[in-house]
């Protein structure tokens, strides 16, 4: 027996509202939870919001959303106006949609089927008033299920990055997230592994806590770019639980790597 993805052209793509035009729009995707795609979200956000550009987040993840609280955007509430939806803006101007800015009670679970969910990520879409957006960047949530294949489907992506951590049974889910993609005809730009090692504040030594990294063997088995591993750093956990992502320094050569000038040549550039 065999099993098939639907194809890609099933649905018909989504578009913004009239009042938004977006150029760009990259997922970020992870074939588990517990690896950091939030955060690695995030840092590619504030990397493109530093050189300049226009940048807004899709919290797809509606059952677990964590990008308000990272960026310090608890207690806030989105508005609506004329032009639609109107998306939370960050002290350094990411615009951000989550269910979490949506709810009265942001502790409130959110126990919906998955048609509810994807209708609801469809309309951050298209009803949210974008306005204009160098880039879109889709958080989405874990697995291969029935949400990522949605949005795979009926959201114009131009691209995905693929989050991973180090252990060896990741290299299996790794290759199902990028499988995946393969089969909905969307372009893989790279594998991020996250929480990759520890540098010690004292001495300097590296230490691999979840073992080597096995992604890097995955990638090159897939003929794929591994953009960069990124350390266990307790500086930007404190930031992040704090809400404060934005002022994380990129003192670390491994997260300039990945996120300095680099990002818009992993992500594609505009026209």
């Amino acid at each position: 027996m065999s099993f098939e993805l639907p194809q890609s052209n099933v649905m018909e793509k989504e578009k913004p509202n009239q009042h938004s035009k977006i150029d760009k729009v990259v997922a970020i995707m992870s074939g588990k939870g517990g690896v950091g795609k939030s955060s690695v979200t995030a840092l590619m956000a504030i990397a493109l919001r530093n050189q300049g550009f226009k940048v807004g987040i899709l919290d797809a993840d509606i059952t677990g959303p964590s990008i308000p609280k990272i960026f310090g955007l608890d207690g806030r509430r989105s508005e609506y106006s004329q032009k639609g939806i109107k998306p939370i803006e960050t002290k350094r101007g990411i615009k951000v949609i989550s269910i979490n800015v949506l709810l009265e009670d942001e502790e409130a679970p959110v126990i919906w089927r998955a048609p509810l969910v994807t209708q609801t990520i469809k309309q951050f879409f298209t009803e949210v008033a974008w306005e204009e957006l160098d880039y879109l960047l889709i958080d989405l949530p874990p697995g291969t299920g029935d949400v990522p294949l949605t949005i795979m489907q009926s959201i114009p992506l131009d691209g995905i990055v693929v989050v991973s951590s180090p252990q060896d049974l990741v290299r299996l889910i790794v290759k199902k997230s990028i499988n995946m993609s393969n089969k909905m005809n969307i372009p893989v730009l790279g594998l991020v592994e996250n929480m990759s090692y520890f540098r010690c504040p004292d001495n300097g030594k590296k230490y691999d806590i979840f073992g080597e990294g096995k992604v890097e063997k995955a990638a090159n088995e897939m003929g794929l770019n591994l953009l960069g591993k990124l350390p266990i750093d307790p500086e930007f956990v404190k930031l992040s639980d704090s809400g404060n992502i934005e002022d994380y320094p990129y003192k670390n050569a491994e997260f300039d790597a990945i996120f300095g000038d680099r990002i818009v040549e992993v992500i594609g550039g505009l026209e």
